[in-house]
């Protein structure tokens, strides 16, 4: 190798290039051109990262740079200067490295996305006082309101009877297993549904009723359902790992307003959704059971649900509850408990 190598130097104050030479001398590097010598100690210089093509460039103290379109010839130059590469670097020049680190990444988002993210929820969740649930609930029943419900058109009586069937029901529960609520009827665009609010806001809508012909027993299997997600303060934990998802995908995609970055928290909700859908269906067919109610009733209600309004439904036939099938199975082996 040559102990000598053609450069470009640029003194930092205009864009014209000098050519010069460069060579190592002792502890110190020397650039020599026409009416160009310059001696720079060699701790001195930057070494920018190098990488597998393009323009090398060195950094020298007072602004001035030192290129060069040769990259075989700068690397083995730089290194008999002593610049070696750092492991970074090495790992980058290299595939399996590269694939390495990739796998290690996905492993570590999978990680987070699994278990971090509904762990920190919790953990932000536990400290939030239930007023917070409150005004949250508040301010989504009341956007509801304004794009998909209208007034409730079942007649007061018939709400009553509905309220007073359920508020039977949960009577022999204990004290602590009943958090506070209230039940709403709304006719609604979205068809027979029912969702719970954060706060303890449970949305019951005319279709739903309608579709049931107000059978006391489905409806109270359905409320239960909703009050097993206030209980768990589900609404409000969902919003929070939602938040979660958002941040993250922002920061690995690094534009969260685009609908790519949107994607992983659907997918997401859809799966915490679901093992919230099935703990609020254990704590629906218990009270079923409680209340001398066969959860063999909720069997019918999916199978009616499932027909009309297939994979339009919201709420509780939202498309991240577990399959119908899953569902209906699981009531007709709670109805087979004794």
């Amino acid at each position: 190798m040559s102990n000598e190598l053609p450069a470009q130097y640029f003194d930092g104050r205009s864009a014209r290039a000098h050519a010069v030479r460069l060579r190592r001398d002792g502890d110190a590097l020397a650039v020599e051109g026409d009416g160009i010598a310059l001696r720079v100690p060699l701790a001195r210089i930057r070494w920018p990262e190098r990488t597998r093509h393009g323009i090398r460039v060195a950094e020298l103290p007072d602004g001035q740079t030192l290129q060069s379109d040769d990259p075989a010839a700068w690397d083995a130059f730089a290194q008999a200067c002593g610049r070696g590469d750092g492991l970074v670097v090495r790992a980058q020049q290299s595939w399996r490295a590269v694939l390495a680190s990739l796998a290690a990444l996905a492993a570590l988002l999978a990680a987070l996305y699994l278990w971090g993210i509904p762990r920190a929820a919790g953990v932000a969740l536990a400290a939030l006082p239930a007023s917070v649930d409150r005004s949250v609930g508040e301010v989504a029943l009341r956007s509801l309101d304004e794009q998909l419900m209208k007034p409730s058109e079942l007649a007061a009586a018939e709400q009553q009877r509905l309220r007073d069937a359920f508020a039977r029901a949960i009577a022999a529960l204990p004290a602590g297993d009943v958090p506070a609520h209230r039940i709403e009827f709304r006719r609604s665009r979205i068809g027979a549904n029912a969702f719970a609010l954060p706060g303890g806001t449970i949305v019951l809508t005319d279709e739903l009723v309608e579709l049931v012909e107000g059978d006391v027993a489905v409806i109270t299997g359905v409320l239960a359902h909703e009050l097993g997600h206030v209980r768990h303060r589900d609404g409000m934990r969902m919003l929070l790992q939602a938040s979660a998802i958002g941040v993250l995908a922002s920061v690995v995609i690094g534009d969260f307003s685009s609908l790519l970055a949107a994607v992983p928290v659907m997918l997401g909700q859809s799966a915490y959704s679901r093992e919230a859908e099935r703990r609020a269906d254990a704590e629906a067919a218990r009270l079923l059971r409680d209340a001398g109610h066969s959860p063999a009733v909720m069997v019918g209600f999916f199978e009616k649900l499932a027909r009309q309004q297939g994979e339009h439904a919201l709420g509780i036939a939202i498309a991240s509850h577990p399959a119908d099938a899953e569902r209906i199975r699981f009531f007709r082996d709670a109805a087979a408990q004794r």
